[in-house]
């Protein structure tokens, strides 16, 4: 009788393990998926800015420190490594530079009217929106990763099976800022 409840205590044991295994597994799984779509869409921002400085240099191509920070900015994400922390740096750097640009386009009615210029600021418009989506999801799951291997009992086998901590995707406080330009 002992040795059957031994078993049945054995049991429950490891079952218990595999659960909570196989539960931060799918939450490390969903920060993962949830990162690739963070980067999808900024990949997708990162093939749009060409075609916009391309834009705004037919109508502003004096306004070239404007126009050449945007680029380096953007060469700068392209290289910066796939870490959260490095992306959040480069992707300040967009938006800033982005926010220069955009407010550029105010002091050139013509500019504002060209429909390929409207048309790729409505693009990228809409890829900030999925941008900003992707990071809130991505934020929940590695909030809801992180707990997982925090708590107990999950925090024993996060230990076991070295599950790490995930860093959050964290705008500067420099891309918080409105752009001060000047003509």
């Amino acid at each position: 009788m002992s040795n059957l409840v031994n078993l049945v205590v054995i049991a429950l044991i490891a079952v218990s393990i595999i659960a909570i295994y196989n539960s931060l597994v799918r939450r490390r799984n969903e920060v993962d998926n949830a990162w690739s779509q963070i980067d999808v869409q900024l990949k997708r921002r990162l093939d749009l800015i060409p075609n916009l400085v391309e834009t705004v240099k037919g109508y502003a191509s004096h306004e070239k420190a404007t126009l050449d920070a945007v680029v380096q900015a953007r060469n700068s994400a392209i290289g910066a490594s796939s870490s959260p922390n490095a992306q959040a740096a480069a992707d300040s750097a967009i938006t800033g530079a982005l926010r220069q640009l955009f407010a550029l386009s105010e002091a050139y009615p013509d500019l504002k009217a060209n429909q390929g210029f409207v048309s790729l600021q409505e693009e990228l418009s809409n890829t900030e929106s999925r941008i900003a989506y992707a990071r809130q999801f991505y934020g929940d799951a590695v909030l809801s990763y992180n707990s997982a291997i925090q708590k107990f009992p999950g925090f024993i086998i996060a230990r076991v099976f070295k599950f790490a901590k995930r860093e959050y995707f964290e705008a500067e406080d420099a891309a918080r800022d409105t752009p001060q330009v000047k003509f």
